[in-house]
């Protein structure tokens, strides 16, 4: 503890890898065959930041011992340093991976992510300063002290310091990469690191991390988490990350998180990641209604239609839109049963009760006019009719309500099941209802036929074969029932008979769920008593099952709503003494339970009272033979990919999961699950050959053309580099598929490097030579020529030509001008003395030859100018006016500015006078 009024020592400045953190440059990823061993890193160095005792208040990092400042002079002159404190030694390899470095940040907050950190080890203790700093005893009090009894006080400072996090931060954007942690820096003194990688692909792709390696330390931090918005969704962490799995992002953003505490050995681990096609979650089917999905990928559409009798209330098709998370361009339409409506032509269709909404009042009135083809009847068949005292239906044989009355609920006794047939080809339905209730319903079918004909039999929850489709004169019909249902008030077989008005000589039958039963079917279906209606009160049901000898039944309870004085019992054998296998009253969810024989009674009993206590929707089970073992059958193997399996044995619960060889796309269902009925969640998924390049990325000092951005095999991609710089490489590169592997370019990534650095220097001149128009560089492809001093002979390459290169060169040699064999020395007096005279007036030549010829040619402009300006009014003639050259004026010649040179054309050797 501090003396009262002391103030706590002022912490040294803060290490400078806290300062500023950024990401080392990657280097290739590592083998799959590497060794996943701990890694000691060196500590950082504390920097000061000011004179000793001061800090920045900001500075939250461990406390340090002060360093000697080093000298300005000598910080210039030492060698750069990385990020994490370390020398660079290694330039960037040109074709890794090369990821962006963002500045430090807080990584995003996400549940069990971040915690507390354990303290810090304290600092080592500090004595007590002395008074000279305004703080020990008074001189008074020293002296009196001194003079009873001395006392030593000893005070010990304890600095408690909280863990510091080291920030780091990594985006990725390639289609292709690798994850690794040799991407972190070194832990500080008393700090834990806190690395954040972010992979970011284009819209319309998601990012698929397959864990190479992971081998971390107790305590460690891995955590891969989607990216939605703000929103940060945990995929997986590492109490579940193994080997060889697979984790797909739901948007084109993943984030993985790695935190550790450790100061000796750190974790390490690899993951490989890649892109993959997102897609829009499949559209919910509207009630009373269907949907048909032609593609979830970006552009692909869904199309909505109703059921008849309803009408949709929104889009007919939906498309998905390319976004980071793809979705669909507006919500789900509805379906919805409208209050009248008129139909003309009416083949077949529905009269429906209307939809009501919540916060509907007062009375309802809805008129239904339908007509039918000229000489055609109607035909209406009472599917459901359910009426309060507040309601009334009229239904008219005609198309105004002053036609005759087929049917009115306020004076009928009963409802005719069997139907109604219009007089003529139009029919009106009048509904009113005072008070709107949902317990109003009415499904009525309606149906036009030619006269002389039978109408088209219907039977609900069934289906029937016909003897002649036209339903003419002696066709017969055959009715059959869906599975759980059977056949009653009527027979299975009906004829249409009457040769001058037919007619069918019994109503159609009504299939309805049966109380009770005994089945032997491999598989089926058990529903509540007068499903889908409400089951009455009173009902007392047996269903008795009963499969093969070496069987065994699965009952699949999908849906349970009962009321809670009614009671489902399950017994696991052929006797109602038998083991109970479940007992049900009320709601409950969707069940699974399994016999341990061949046999299964289930038994369903609804209150008498029913009334009282209410009515329950009704149930629906399902049951289906299985063998005795406990297992999944084995899935197979798929073409150009491979399966892991989560458990030894496919017990229930296990999963399979699929992957694809390189170059393909899996398509379908990656994971498969071994569910309770011991069939497997989904079929087997296949590999699909990739039909797409990876970005190939920008070429420093250049633009590019792509003919397709979604980069499919064919495209192809035009470089050009900017002015001032010459490619160096193939400009055009095409993606091409091949045999194995996925489709790659034509050719590397070409590059744009300088003119200057690919030029040839000036070889120089020969002795007794020279040049003809000197420069001081040359390009590639330029040529340079020689010429000897009069009597000299020129030995050699008259002309060289730049060779590009790394670097580039001349083609051949400096050429050397010699006297010649028989030539006489005297003779060579006065044209060495010419020389050397040329030599010495070098430069006043050179002045005198560009004035002369500038003197002439301003004496000739000035004379036409003088001539045409005096002259032109005199003459008969017209002369035209003088064009500007085509050409631009010679100026100083410049290193790249010499047209012969360019072309590689010499001019003709000058005539030395």
């Amino acid at each position: 503890l501090l003396p009262q009024g002391r103030a706590p020592p002022a912490a040294t400045a803060a290490p400078r890898a806290a300062a500023k953190q950024t990401a080392p440059v990657k280097k290739k990823p590592p083998t799959p065959k590497q060794v996943n061993t701990g890694r000691k890193h060196p500590r950082l160095k504390p920097t000061p930041a000011g004179p000793p005792g001061t800090a920045p208040r900001s500075s939250r990092l461990p406390t340090a011992a002060p360093e000697p400042r080093v000298p300005a002079e000598d910080t210039e002159q030492s060698p750069p340093e990385l990020p994490w404190g370390e020398q660079a030694t290694t330039s960037r390899p040109t074709l890794q991976i090369s990821p962006s470095t963002l500045p430090p940040a807080p990584p995003r907050p996400f549940p069990g992510s971040t915690g507390d950190a354990p303290e810090a080890p304290g600092a080592a203790p500090a004595p007590l300063p002395t008074n000279t700093d305004g703080h020990g005893p008074a001189p008074e009090e020293s002296q009196e002290s001194q003079e009873t009894t001395t006392s030593t006080i000893v005070t010990t400072t304890v600095t408690t310091t909280e863990p510091t996090p080291v920030l780091c931060s990594m985006s990725f954007h390639d289609p292709e990469g690798y994850i690794d942690s040799s991407d972190y820096p070194p832990l500080p003194l008393h700090g834990y690191l806190q690395c954040t990688y972010n992979v970011t692909v284009y819209t319309g792709y998601g990012v698929e991390l397959q864990v190479k390696s992971v081998n971390l330390s107790d305590g460690e931090v891995l955590s891969i988490r989607g990216v939605d918005g703000d929103a940060l969704v945990v995929l997986a962490n590492q109490t579940l990350l193994v080997e060889g799995q697979v984790i797909r992002s739901p948007t084109n953003t993943i984030s993985v998180y790695f935190r550790t505490f450790q100061d000796d050995v750190v974790g390490t681990f690899q993951l490989h990641y890649q892109v993959f096609m997102l897609s829009c979650s499949f559209p919910r089917r509207p009630d009373f209604g269907d949907v048909t999905v032609m593609d979830l990928h970006s552009g692909g559409t869904a199309h909505f239609h109703c059921h008849l009798g309803y009408e949709l209330q929104g889009p007919r098709v939906l498309t998905c839109i390319n976004a980071s998370r793809p979705h669909w361009s507006s919500p789900e339409p509805i379906c919805s049963a409208p209050c009248g409506g008129t139909v003309h032509n009416a083949t077949i269709g529905r009269v429906l009760s209307p939809s009501y909404s919540g916060n509907q009042s007062g009375s309802v009135f809805c008129v239904w006019a339908i007509g039918a083809p000229p000489g055609q009847k109607l035909h209406l068949h009472f599917e459901k009719l359910l009426l309060t005292d507040k309601d009334r239906m009229v239904v008219y044989s005609g198309d105004s309500n002053r036609s005759a009355v087929l049917y009115d609920s306020a004076r009928a006794d009963s409802v005719p099941f069997e139907g109604v047939i219009s007089d003529g080809s139009a029919i009106r339905i009048d509904f009113l209802a005072e008070e709107p209730a949902a317990a109003t319903a009415f499904n009525i079918r309606f149906e036009a036929f030619e006269r002389g004909h039978c109408y088209e039999p219907y039977i609900q929850n069934g289906n029937f074969t016909t003897s002649d489709p036209t339903y003419n004169l002696g066709t017969t019909v055959e009715f059959t029932c869906d599975p759980g249902h059977s056949l009653e008030q009527g027979p299975a077989v009906i004829e249409c008979i009457n040769m001058r008005d037919p007619y069918w000589n019994d109503t159609e039958p009504l299939c309805r769920a049966t109380c009770g039963g005994e089945l032997t079917a491999v598989a089926g279906v058990i529903l509540s008593p007068n499903w889908p209606e409400p089951y009455t009160e009173g009902e007392d049901c047996i269903w008795r099952i009963h499969v093969g000898e070496e069987k065994r039944l699965f009952l699949d309870i999908q849906l349970l709503n009962i009321t809670n004085s009614d009671i489902l019992t399950i017994y696991d054998g052929d006797e109602l003494s038998a083991r109970i296998l479940g007992q049900y009253v009320g709601s409950s969810g969707a069940q699974k339970l399994y016999s341990s024989s061949p046999d299964l009674t289930i038994q369903f009993h609804s209150d008498p009272a029913g009334l009282i206590f209410g009515k329950g929707q009704g149930f629906i089970m399902n049951y289906i033979e299985v063998s005795r073992n406990d297992s999944c059958s084995d899935l197979p193997e798929i073409q150009n990919g491979w399966k892991t399996t989560s458990h030894t044995e496919l017990v229930r619960g296990a999963k399979i999961t699929y992957q694809c060889d390189p170059g393909y796309d899996i398509v379908g269902s990656d994971t498969l699950t071994c569910q309770w009925d011991l069939s497997w969640s989904s079929d087997p998924p296949f590999c699909e050959k990739i039909m797409y390049c990876t970005d190939p990325g920008e070429v420093e000092h250049s633009t590019r053309l792509i003919s397709d951005p979604v980069l499919l095999v064919g495209t192809t991609i035009q470089y050009t580099c900017n002015p001032g710089f010459v490619l160096e490489g193939s400009s055009l590169l095409t993606c091409y598929s091949r045999e194995t592997g996925t489709p790659i370019w034509t050719s590397r990534l070409p590059h744009c490097v300088s003119e200057e650095s690919l030029a040839c220097d000036n070889p120089g001149l020969p002795e007794n030579g020279y040049q003809i128009l000197y420069k001081r560089l040359y390009l590639p492809g330029e040529s340079l020529t020689f010429m000897c001093y009069e009597g000299f002979e020129l030995m050699g390459e008259v002309t060289i030509k730049c060779i590009l290169g790394q670097p580039s060169h001349w083609s051949g040699p400096l050429p050397i001008c010699k006297v010649p064999a028989n030539a006489n020395t005297i003779d060579l007096v006065l044209p060495v003395a010419e020389a050397a005279a040329e030599t010495s007036l070098e430069g006043g030549n050179m002045a005198l030859a560009i004035f002369i010829p500038v003197l002439i040619i301003s004496l000739l402009l000035g004379g036409a100018y003088i001539y045409l300006t005096r002259c032109r009014y005199y003459s008969s003639l017209r002369l035209p006016l003088m064009y500007s050259h085509p050409y631009s004026q010679i100026t100083v010649e410049t290193e790249f500015d010499n047209p012969i040179y360019e072309t590689g054309v010499s001019p003709a050797a000058p005539v030395l006078a």
